[in-house]
């Protein structure tokens, strides 16, 4: 069997597991965010997962205790680490052509982000993870006929010379109606500390839930608990079915009041979700708050191996929703990583009623557990890559195959992007990258595999001039890249341009397209522009 599949074949296309284990460089990546007739553009809030990596062997000598694979673009004279922005990014040592990782498909960075920007401020450059940006934008991957991931690798040249952006793209299946989704329980755990009654906190969260309610299945079961300065269970476990009322009357009672005991939150929260789980249902909590802890147990780790803990013993998710213009996104992020769940930020009745009302039902059902993601690049023509963002995610290359290693949950409906800077040797031609993601079948927990590859050739010549989709994932990361980078202009990533000039591209795309979340992308460009 050649190496561009049994049709011969070269460029951008999906291949079979058998094929990704006889290729000399193998590209994996998994995750979800986004939903399924979603075109280029359009922004899943709820996405939710994380994932894995590829089918490589793993390097033949071993690393040593903190080496980085990644790479800024300068190689140090000793090909060691290089120090950037206070983020260690390097060249993939050789023979290391690997790139392994749990996918992070977060979104809350980047509505944070323009949040932040809306009220005149620049973010925290803490607070900005490309990633997050990047899928926060729906693309219209081809779909796998059944549960799984379908893979697709395409890329563009860069204005800077050899070097180009590749992107690696997975989808699940379309989301089936709410009609023949598994039902749910649901346990909301929600933040009602002082801090929670500024406009746009407490209220706008009631307001997407009691319509969140009513659109519900009568099988669906919901419970509620509060925290402030102590945690209570106002609602057990419920089925809906005649008892929407009650849900209602205890939405519609919910007050703020005194101090932030996330992890009193949390703990009951968990206890309710036990005490209520169904067999057979999609079992999840739902944290709703600002995630400023400052009462009680505030030691994030503490607050974590709880989350761990149940996730293990009883496969309960979290979902973390964050509200507020102040907002604990460090203490959000590793609650919703370390409970196989995800993050996002809503500010408006509109972000809030797509994140309860349509995100939350629809994709409810798994379709893989524990996916995992890794890049192979070839040596023969790559001379260095990094990939974006994802800095917190990274797996050991040898790990990818062991399913004990925790990945990510992905559900029907969605994609995931993930997108990486690469530098060709001159004048190579080939084959340039395999992209392969291993998920455990949620029910069985057999393990499957799918891989895509793309060729040297199969780039396009412009990153401007490219596939809609790409264009979007390449503005998105030039814009978190540029919000990371000090002054906000001239990232670190190749043919990164000054905010100035990515905002008229973004303003055209926007334009051209008449989506409104990339015309929210092209505003939140300006704010920055101007800020800048």
């Amino acid at each position: 069997m050649n190496r561009y599949g049994t049709d011969g074949k070269r460029g951008r296309r999906g291949t079979t597991a058998l094929l990704a284990l006889t290729l000399a460089g193998g590209l994996l990546l998994t995750g979800c965010g986004g939903t399924d007739d979603a075109s280029d553009g359009a922004k899943d809030t709820a996405a939710d997962s994380r994932g894995g990596s590829a089918p490589m062997p793993a390097p033949d000598r071993p690393r040593g205790e903190g080496e980085q694979r990644y790479d800024t673009g300068t190689r140090t004279p000793e090909g060691g680490e290089g120090e950037k922005n206070g983020d260690s990014r390097q060249i993939a040592p050789d023979p290391d052509y690997l790139s392994t990782f749990a996918l992070d498909v977060d979104t809350a960075s980047y509505g944070y982000a323009r949040r932040t920007l809306s009220e005149g401020r620049l973010p925290d450059p803490s607070t900005v993870r490309p990633e997050e940006f990047v899928n926060s934008f729906r693309q219209d991957y081809e779909r796998p006929d059944g549960d799984g991931f379908s893979v697709t690798v395409d890329g563009a040249r860069t204005d800077d010379e050899d070097w180009s952006l590749v992107r690696v793209g997975l989808a699940t299946r379309t989301a089936e109606g709410q009609d023949e989704r598994p039902p749910a329980a649901l346990t909301f755990v929600i933040d009602i500390s002082g801090s929670m009654g500024e406009p746009g906190r407490l209220d706008l969260a009631q307001e997407a839930l009691g319509t969140m309610t009513d659109r519900l299945r009568d099988d669906d079961s919901v419970a509620i608990v509060t925290f402030s300065d102590e945690a209570e269970t106002v609602l057990p476990m419920t089925r809906l079915g005649d008892h929407r009322g009650r849900v209602h009357d205890a939405i519609d009672g919910l007050e703020p009041t005194d101090s932030t005991n996330l992890g009193a939150g949390v703990e009951t929260g968990y206890e309710t979700a036990v005490e209520g789980r169904r067999e057979g249902v999609t079992n999840r909590v739902v944290l709703v708050s600002d995630a400023l802890a400052n009462t009680g147990d505030t030691d994030a780790d503490t607050i974590l191996e709880r989350i761990a803990t149940e996730r293990r013993e009883h496969g309960i998710t979290l979902f973390g929703v964050g509200v507020g213009s102040d907002y604990g996104d460090a203490l959000m992020e590793r609650l919703a990583d370390k409970g196989d769940g995800h993050t996002t930020y809503v500010s408006t009745s509109e972000d809030a009623r797509e994140v309860f009302c349509e995100q939350l039902p629809r994709h409810i059902e798994l379709t893989a557990r524990d996916a995992k993601a890794q890049v192979a690049f070839d040596p023969e023509t790559v001379a260095e890559f990094r990939l974006v963002g994802y800095d917190n995610r990274q797996v050991a290359d040898e790990d990818f195959r062991d399913d004990r290693v925790d990945g990510g949950e992905v559900g029907p409906g969605h994609t995931v992007t993930a997108l990486y800077a690469v530098r060709t040797r001159p004048g190579a031609d080939g084959h340039l990258a395999t992209a392969t993601v291993r998920w455990l079948d949620p029910d069985s927990r057999t393990p499957h595999e799918e891989s895509g590859d793309v060729e040297s050739d199969a780039l396009d010549d412009s990153v401007w001039e490219s596939d809609r989709g790409l264009r979007v994932t390449a503005t998105a990361a030039y814009f978190a890249d540029a919000l990371r980078s000090p002054g906000g202009d001239g990232g670190s990533l190749p043919g990164a341009p000054g905010l100035s000039e990515l905002s008229e591209r973004a303003d055209g795309l926007a334009d051209r397209t008449e989506n409104a979340d990339l015309r929210e992308l092209a505003e939140a460009i300006e704010d920055a522009n101007r800020l800048t």
